[in-house]
């Protein structure tokens, strides 16, 4: 057994934040384990190890009479008295590794598999052909999403932003089917068949959006549930996470280790004997949860937890994250609007901040003046030029009046995509710039349109559940503060619940470095020269 995974996956809990996805590997994996009394090997592979993780603890598995999990691509002692569990994804790898465990000697004595997506049929053939006299159960249970929150999915997919932006991506087309295929089992998973909509002049949003489309089509086709569509999917490129956000879990992350799996922090400190303690911020933690997504001024518990975080961000933070704030809301503290943004820039250039808040604060200039002149770019002395083209500094698009809205002078910058939301609810998103990949009926309207589906509701918290339900998903990448949008305007709305997703999340210095390796070509070096005054 990997003990490594083992003790990892023995304290990683999530069982909150993925009820959807624990209920359907309960009502598929584990019901079947239940049929039988003997003790079987659980064999997984990394995402679905990740999966699991998400899901329950160890100790849960072993109620089920699970007593080891293995690693599929890992060498494993035969044990041929035993039953093993294969939960894994329906990959050539996969597959081939499954056969190899059957082909000439068998290390069990029957399989039970179970795949997270469609089966290609060439692979399920070659396995009927290698396996079939050991297989005694072979289903999908249409789970290929990893849950982060409770409002909140990914698809385990760092190298996304790489293959679908790079000029040199030879994966592109491959990438976004498999995010099209990881979308249509978040759809089946939530028992929902959305329309979908994209964001207009994005090819990338474009292609996404018909691939699902199709997906969804072929997917209810071969179910034949009959579902209708009443809630909405819609697909925009990523946006830009270049500010730095002082809600709790933006400031943690990157303060704190992670877990290897999930957006889980460990958080060490000392307790009142001075001894060093070490607790899980994960869904088990209430307060945690209830406090994640708030301004880190606004937590009065955790305190110690809190000045530790601040103080990895003491060194002129605050001038930093002032200028950051001016150039991408346009507007000072006092609501003046910013007439000269390189006003604004230079402190930042000429004072020791890190080369990559220094890049931040550089690009946020460039989006503020909607792409840069010549001229400007000599006065930066940079090491390379920007050049300023019309399809890619597109127009700003028309924001909400926030203005009135309480909040921290290092926190006035509002996330567009909460704007989408908020317009998406009230059913009030441009037609042209956000046209309908497939029609939604008119029972959609955004404040409570419900499905001919829908039971008794119990609770508010149900309410939500069973009511409108809007799906985002964010091409390459989302940020921390775009995850808290999809909590807020749930909270606003009530009656309807935001699920918002990607390939993966993005924190600034992620995304500098994803930009970095888009081309290695010359104009991969970003420099900024620093003068001595001396």
């Amino acid at each position: 057994m990997n003990s490594h995974f083992f003790s990892d996956f023995s304290h990683v809990v999530f069982p909150k934040s993925c009820s959807v996805s624990l209920t359907g590997i309960k009502d598929t994996i584990i019901t079947d384990c239940k049929k039988s009394e003997v003790w079987k090997v659980l064999i997984l592979d990394p995402f679905t190890t990740k999966l699991l993780s998400s899901c329950c603890k160890m100790s849960d598995l072993m109620s089920e009479k699970i007593t080891i999990v293995e690693d599929l691509f890992k060498s494993r002692e035969p044990v041929p008295e035993m039953k093993a569990i294969y939960f894994m994804s329906p990959t050539a790898k996969c597959v081939d590794a499954f056969i190899a465990d059957f082909k000439t000697k068998p290390k069990y004595k029957a399989a039970y598999v179970y795949f997270t997506d469609y089966c290609p049929d060439d692979l399920f053939n070659n396995m009927k052909m290698y396996c079939a006299k050991y297989i005694r159960v072979c289903k999908e249970i249409n789970m290929s999403f990893m849950p982060q929150e409770a409002q909140v999915f990914t698809c385990d997919n760092p190298g996304a932003f790489q293959s679908i932006y790079s000029p040199k991506s030879q994966d592109k087309k491959k990438t976004l089917e498999t995010l099209a295929d990881q979308l249509v089992t978040l759809c089946a998973t939530l028992d929902e068949y959305p329309g979908v909509r994209y964001k207009n002049n994005m090819v990338n949003a474009k292609a996404l959006a018909e691939l699902v489309d199709n997906k969804l089509a072929k997917h209810y086709e071969l179910d034949d549930s009959g579902k209708k569509k009443v809630r909405h999917l819609y697909i925009l490129k990523c946006s830009f996470p270049l500010i730095f956000s002082f809600n709790s879990q933006t400031v943690y992350c990157a303060a704190l280790p992670r877990t290897n799996y999930l957006v889980v922090f460990v958080a060490r400190y000392k307790a009142k004997d001075g001894s060093e303690k070490q607790a899980l911020l994960n869904e088990d933690d209430m307060l945690w949860v209830k406090l994640r997504h708030k301004h880190i001024a606004d937590k009065t518990i955790h305190l110690q937890l809190a000045e530790d975080c601040m103080q990895h961000f003491a060194n002129n933070v605050e001038k930093l994250c002032k200028a950051e704030q001016d150039l991408a809301v346009g507007l000072d503290v006092e609501g003046v609007k910013v007439k000269d943004p390189m006003r604004t820039l230079l402190p930042v250039l000429l004072n020791p901040y890190s080369t990559h808040d220094k890049i931040r604060a550089v690009l946020l200039y460039i989006f503020s003046l909607n792409g840069t002149a010549n001229f400007s770019c000599r006065r930066l002395n940079w090491g390379v030029p920007i050049i300023t083209s019309p399809s890619f500094f597109s127009r700003k698009p028309t924001r909400r009046d926030r203005s009135q809205d309480q909040t921290y002078n290092l926190s006035r910058w509002t996330p567009v995509i909460k704007d989408v939301m908020e317009d998406a609810v009230e059913n009030k998103l441009d037609t042209t710039e956000w046209p309908h990949q497939s029609e939604c009926p008119a029972a959609w309207n955004g404040s409570g349109a419900v499905s001919a589906r829908q039971k008794h509701k119990a609770s508010s918290q149900d309410d939500r559940r069973t009511g409108s339900r809007l799906i985002i998903f964010v091409v390459g990448g989302i940020s921390y503060s775009e995850m808290r949008c999809a909590y807020e305007v749930t909270q606003a709305v009530k009656s309807c619940e935001v699920i918002i997703g990607s390939s993966h999340i993005l924190t600034p210095t992620g995304l500098l470095n994803d930009i970095k390796a888009l081309s290695k070509g010359p104009m991969e070096t970003f420099t900024i020269e620093e003068r001595s005054n001396a």
